[in-house]
């Protein structure tokens, strides 16, 4: 099968990407690892990316989709895959497109992963990191027993900028005013399939294998 998953930031897409691809056995392609990939091996591409992040700039579509196509080119997705991070908008979801035809595939579908924006709130702004070894706790799901306090290190807890609410609340507009689109892009293709994504991980796994049986691909 050839996935691609969207969701809204915080919707447990990159731990999804891996338990779904682990279920279809097939690879969980990330544009995260496609880009560290890139920079450590020194590719061109890579090396033309790091100037534009050393610089603090946003890397360019077309660096990012010359990576995704060299990344849908290799031997081990002939067989399928489970694209995370690409398309971010509808654009980019017209050039997957040209990519898979050059392959002589096409998508098979897209799951939404559906979370309601008060959840993703809750899920993003409650995260605390120790400053010590980057331990991660929650402090309404998974609390330090002494607040403020890592429980693994003792070191100090803080909240990390781009979990605070106010940005969190930025991104999901942001999401929705580049990424939605896309969700109806593939909805009026026939290829959208939406899953519940609240509730324990391999729940939400098994709402999807369930979802994409029923799709008739899984």
């Amino acid at each position: 099968m050839r996935i691609v998953l969207v969701g809204p930031p915080g919707a447990g897409k990159g731990t999804q990407a891996q338990y779904i691809a682990a279920n279809l056995s097939i690879p969980a392609v990330s544009t995260g690892d496609i880009f560290r990939a890139n920079v450590s091996q020194g590719t061109p591409l890579g090396r033309e990316a790091k100037t534009y992040m050393d610089a603090g700039n946003l890397v360019p579509d077309e660096v990012t989709i010359g990576m995704v196509r060299e990344r849908l080119a290799q031997p081990d997705v002939a067989g399928g895959f489970l694209l995370d991070g690409f398309p971010r908008n509808t654009a980019q979801a017209k050039v997957l497109d040209e990519i898979l035809a050059e392959n002589d595939t096409e998508l098979d579908v897209v799951l939404e992963l559906k979370v309601d924006d008060s959840e993703i709130i809750q899920r993003i702004s409650g995260r605390r990191q120790c400053r010590a070894n980057g331990h991660v706790c929650h402090i309404l799901t998974d609390p330090p027993k002494v607040a403020g306090v890592c429980d693994e290190c003792g070191s100090e807890l803080y909240q990390r900028d781009d979990d605070r609410e106010e940005t969190v609340r930025h991104r999901l507009d942001v999401y929705k005013e580049q990424t939605e689109p896309l969700v109806g892009y593939y909805s009026e293709r026939n290829l959208l399939l939406p899953i519940q994504a609240t509730g324990p991980v391999k729940e939400v796994t098994g709402r999807a294998m369930t979802a994409l049986r029923e799709f008739g691909g899984a």
